[in-house]
């Protein structure tokens, strides 16, 4: 069996080996998908991403011309370093995302295939609602780890991940709902024979 690792180590890993970058080319389509869902109107905003990796996200969302500020928080100081490193111009911080809190909040907290490396991913999804986002703002997230996407359950043991929290879609519609969010849905992106597609969870506040 193989040694499993904390999730931020084996990221970290990835950010040394320059596996980081297949994130982008994995993940593009749902996160085009969630970010053209939830930039829908062009109206200002400000923006979180959680668990942002090398920055991808932050640096696509920074090119929108309404984007008044983006941040990306992430567990990896390595991954936070190269996002630094690629991009100067955005704010980026290494830290606990449940830990952590903006000094001001935002309308905007993306997060791809982040949450469900906690224990407990209602804690950081009840942080979040309360701590960091504005009235009305709105938390997206993608995940491909899921109940239903069978392809999925034997990531823990394939990737060597200690802590990977397998549920169904309505235990994470039932985790926005009991933080406080309002009109809550899912949906899936990019389904294709055995594969059920990222699923789509969003809420506001």
């Amino acid at each position: 069996m193989k040694v499993r690792k904390k999730p931020i180590e084996v990221f970290s890993q990835w950010a040394e080996s320059g596996r980081d970058q297949g994130m982008e080319k994995n993940h593009r389509e749902a996160v085009d998908a969630m970010l053209a869902y939830a930039l829908d109107k062009p109206a200002p905003f400000s923006f979180i991403d959680a668990g942002c990796g090398n920055g991808w996200v932050v640096r696509q969302v920074s090119e929108n011309p309404a984007c008044q500020s983006a941040i990306g928080v992430d567990g990896s100081q390595k991954m936070i370093a190269k996002a630094q490193t690629m991009d100067p111009q955005n704010s980026y911080v290494a830290t606990d995302l449940l830990q952590w809190s903006p000094k001001e909040t935002v309308s905007l907290v993306h997060s791809m295939e982040v949450f469900y490396y906690l224990q407990n991913p209602q804690e950081i999804i009840t942080h979040i609602y309360k701590n960091w986002l504005a009235h009305g703002g709105r938390l997206i997230i993608g995940l491909d780890f899921y109940y239903e996407n069978k392809v999925s359950h034997t990531w823990p043991e394939d990737c060597g991940i200690s802590i990977m929290t397998l549920l169904p879609k309505s235990d994470w519609l039932a985790f926005f709902d009991q933080a406080g969010f309002q009109n809550t849905l899912s949906w899936q992106v990019g389904a294709k024979q055995d594969w059920a597609g990222t699923l789509i969870v969003t809420g506001t506040k």
